[in-house]
């Protein structure tokens, strides 16, 4: 059985966490403090952007030690500024210290994403090309990635191999051309009893007119200059969804989604996206 969201990310955590302890544990803080000593901490945007990963982070914390509590003052999806307290925290000195750093890589590293993705969002708005994600997430974190994304107001595209046929240039080749890949993968689908969307690549306008001639689900204009791209937009008249692709850019994003296509993917949202400065900052106690 396939593990559900929660699974993957608890794996997740404990494997991060085991990465972080080692076989000893983190003997800094073992050294400094006992299992009865409790702080508080609050957790502190640097930077401006949005917030994605909050729950992740707090569940890392639950899971060196359950005792922890944890106030929320922001949400997911929430565009937060620097200065902003997004959470406040009370445990065990250990436990807080020890799970800060594995807590803080989650949440800035999503939130990192979510970020770049609003950018991308608001620089096509007023336009109808929505912003897709691509299969370019970092091993083991596609599910969290894409989850990323849609907190920044992007579109996920499919999730892995197996939700949707994308047929790229390579299978083209193999298979012997648009047609016969198309043909192949309808066939897949009635030996097998279920049925997916199909997407094709292509990359020139002859190769445009082949896929809509086959009544495809999606087809993808890859690298192509915005001229090609233009004539293939008035060429399909909104008969099939457009998507764009390739070399996708802050600087570039704007003028493709002005030619009219109905999506842009851009592989930068998760291989590229700078991760969002947060910290944890204890709270010194108050003498007196």
């Amino acid at each position: 059985m396939k593990p559900t969201a929660l699974e993957e990310t608890r794996l997740l955590i404990r494997h991060a966490l085991a990465e972080d302890l080692g076989e000893r544990g983190d003997i800094t803080t073992q050294a400094l403090f006992d299992s009865g000593r409790i702080i508080d901490a609050e957790m502190l945007v640097k930077q401006n952007g949005v917030l994605c990963g909050l729950d992740v982070a707090i569940q890392v914390f639950h899971e060196v030690h359950p005792g922890v509590t944890v106030e929320k003052l922001a949400e997911d999806a929430q565009k937060v500024a620097a200065g902003a307290i997004i959470c406040r925290i009370t445990g065990r000195a250990d436990a807080l210290i020890t799970a800060e750093r594995t807590a803080l890589n989650f949440i800035g590293r999503l939130s990192g994403v979510a970020t770049l993705t609003r950018l991308f969002v608001d620089r096509v708005a007023g336009t109808s090309a929505k912003i897709l994600d691509t299969r370019k997430t970092t091993p083991g974190w596609r599910r969290l990635e894409k989850y990323a994304v849609a907190c920044g107001g992007g579109v996920n595209h499919r999730m892995g191999l197996y939700d949707l046929f994308l047929i790229k240039d390579n299978h083209i080749a193999a298979a012997g051309g648009i047609a016969a890949a198309v043909a192949g993968c309808r066939e897949y689908m009635r030996r097998n009893r279920f049925t997916a969307s199909i997407e094709v690549e292509t990359k020139t306008l002859e190769e445009l007119e082949q896929a809509l001639a086959l009544d495809v689900d999606r087809i993808m204009l890859d690298n192509m200059p915005l001229a090609l791209m233009r004539r293939c937009v008035q060429r399909v008249n909104q008969r099939v969804p457009l998507e764009a692709s390739g070399g996708v850019s802050l600087e570039t994003v704007r003028a493709i989604a002005e030619t009219g296509v109905d999506f842009i993917s851009i592989g930068a949202l998760t291989h590229s996206a700078p991760v969002l400065d947060i910290s944890l900052e204890v709270i010194p106690e108050q003498n007196g």
